[in-house]
């Protein structure tokens, strides 16, 4: 449960600390004094957005922080190792969330840096918010088929049904995708055909036509080849003047100054190399131009080559790579046409594979809300009466729709009728603003006995209401206060009075600047409070004694709301499961 929660520079807000306790603790005070700033300052610490309005004027940033007494949140040692959190050596965890002007926010938990989304995944266990917008999100299709599923404890298998059908259309979208291709390339396939017959036919090599292109160049020149070849040859060696000779005089006379000094034996070996290098290199030249021929056969065979070749490159190119991966897109377009039978198969059958998976979820999830739907009608309806209708009757109708869905193959309504002799209808047209509050809170209240989470909080969910209702709500927020910790948000004097810890939030001003204060209140001082609360005068005496008979009646609806805890401690059961899930 949240012990303590505490705010640093949050709009008006300097410095607050509010303590809580165990049952109902409500939080009062005057409009504008702050109550609805504290609840945002929760709301950041459950992951919200964080922008730098929130920040005091004068300040650089706001923090809030929270402690909680965490040994009734299941598995949270085991949560936060696997988050990489130390979980501390007492029992509690702290939450914490700053705020710059830059906009920049940061988070901690336990003092560990943590990203805003872990820090909403830890809050998602620790704190659920009930508040006035819930109501009007009552309106929508959607937010009623959550909460249905969420009662009916059905929010795995919409999140299956989700997946089957993403899954299901993804193979719908694959399958027409292949027919639409299939035709397309069918109604091309000569074309491809031809495309492919005539490379096929060229018989095109990679590198081809790099190699036709130098032999083509050498017949073309081979007159000048084999001459300026032999030339070449002439002047290295067996011509007048010619280089191999001279090379080797020089040797011979080298030889003989080595014998005289020894230190020209170094340019000996150089020597030799060239004279090696020079005698090869006639030889390959003389050989090459006794080798070079015309030929004009094999000249105008390569001639030949390249038009075809260039013909190709024309068409399909620029580059001769270009012709043969033409040729490798056709082959492969074209086998898709032969194929086509195997392939529309495979997929048809993954399409009804994937079909019979949704089939199912959908059937499991359907299921679950039929169930569900009926028992949430009762529970609600039987809630109605204590909170000022008494003839009021809460149904959940489920109207199929024509094709599975990625929500199901049904939509959900809740239907009301609140007065006697009426027939029910949609929420949204039958109930006026203060009985969709009363109705969400009926619907809180049943949730609440569902689910796990130690904190709830009541934002104003009374609004609208008062007299003999305002203690009737007070009374649904002491029965869930007996198995959750609650913190109510009211201005009414009746809710307050049904508190076991009561703090009001008082508005201020320091150097010039709008403050907001919280002080618990109890005694004398808490008579105040319901005084002014009441209206009242709170110096009047007959004002303080309406206070007091508040307090004492107060106190016994929350002793009795214990006695009846204590002697069935169980909430009320939730929905039964059938079957396995698949």
């Amino acid at each position: 449960m949240l012990l303590e929660l505490r705010l640093r520079n949050v709009a008006v807000i300097e410095t607050v600390t509010l303590p809580l306790a165990t049952g109902l603790n409500v939080l009062t005070g005057e409009t504008g004094a702050g109550k609805s700033l504290i609840v945002g300052a929760l709301g950041l610490l459950l992951g919200e957005r964080a922008a730098a309005d929130r920040i005091r004027t004068g300040a650089d940033r706001a923090v809030v922080e929270a402690t909680f007494d965490a040994r009734r949140v299941p598995a949270l040692a085991s949560w936060l190792d696997t988050h990489g959190i130390e979980s501390g050596d007492d029992e509690c965890v702290i939450l914490k969330r700053e705020v710059a002007t830059t906009g920049r926010s940061r988070a901690w938990i336990n003092g560990s840096p943590v990203t805003v989304g872990v820090l909403r995944a830890l809050g998602e266990r620790l704190v659920t918010v009930h508040g006035q917008h819930e109501a009007h999100a009552l309106l929508t299709s959607g937010a009623q088929r959550e909460l249905l599923d969420a009662f009916a404890q059905a929010t795995d298998e919409a999140a299956a049904v989700a997946a089957a059908f993403a899954s299901w259309q993804e193979t719908t979208r694959a399958l027409a995708t292949f027919d639409h291709t299939a035709r397309e390339v069918a109604q091309r396939a000569e074309f491809l055909r031809f495309q492919l017959q005539e490379i096929d036919a060229a018989k095109v090599r990679v590198g081809e036509n790099e190699a036709v292109e130098l032999e083509h160049r050498r017949l073309a020149h081979a007159a000048e080849l084999r001459t300026g070849a032999a030339a070449a040859a002439a002047l290295l060696d067996g011509g007048d003047g010619a280089v191999v000779p001279q090379l080797a005089a020089a040797r011979r006379a080298l030889l003989a100054l080595h014998k005289i000094d020894d230190s020209l034996e170094r340019l000996t070996a150089p020597l030799d190399a060239t004279l090696i290098a020079a005698e090869e290199i006639a030889r390959e030249l003389e050989s090459y131009a006794e080798n070079i021929d015309a030929d004009p056969e094999r000249f105008a065979a390569l001639d030949a080559r390249r038009a075809v070749l260039h013909g190709l490159m024309r068409k399909y190119g620029p580059s001769l790579d270009d012709v043969l991966q033409v040729a490798e897109s056709a082959r492969r377009e074209l086998s898709m046409v032969d194929d086509a039978g195997a392939v529309r198969a495979s997929l048809e059958e993954r399409e009804q594979h994937t079909r019979g998976t949704l089939d199912a979820a959908c059937a499991r999830l359907s299921a679950l809300r039929t169930q569900g739907a009926a028992m949430l009608a009762q529970r609600v309806s039987v809630l109605l009466p204590e909170l000022g209708m008494a003839d009021g009757q809460f149904t959940v109708v489920l109207q199929p729709f024509e094709a599975a869905t990625a929500a199901g193959r049904e939509q959900v309504h809740f239907h009301v009728a609140l007065n006697a002799g009426s027939a029910p209808g949609p929420i949204e047209r039958m109930a006026s603003g203060g009985e969709l509050a009363r109705v969400m809170l009926a619907l809180s209240t049943v949730l609440a006995e569902l689910q796990q989470v130690p904190t709830l909080v009541f934002d104003e969910v009374d609004a609208g209401v008062g007299g003999a209702v305002a203690w009737q709500v007070g009374a649904l927020m002491q029965r869930v206060a007996a198995h959750h910790q609650v913190l109510a948000i009211s201005h009414l004097a009746q809710i307050a009075a049904c508190a076991h810890h009561h703090v009001t939030v008082r508005k201020g001003s320091s150097a010039s600047v709008t403050t907001s204060d919280t002080q618990v209140v109890d005694g004398e001082d808490r008579v105040t409070e319901l005084s002014r609360m009441l209206g009242g005068d709170a110096d009047r005496e007959v004002s303080r004694a309406h206070a007091r008979e508040l307090l004492e009646r107060g106190r016994t609806a929350a002793a009795s709301v214990m006695r009846a805890a204590t002697a069935s401690p169980a909430t009320t059961p939730a929905p039964q499961r059938r079957g396995k899930r698949g």
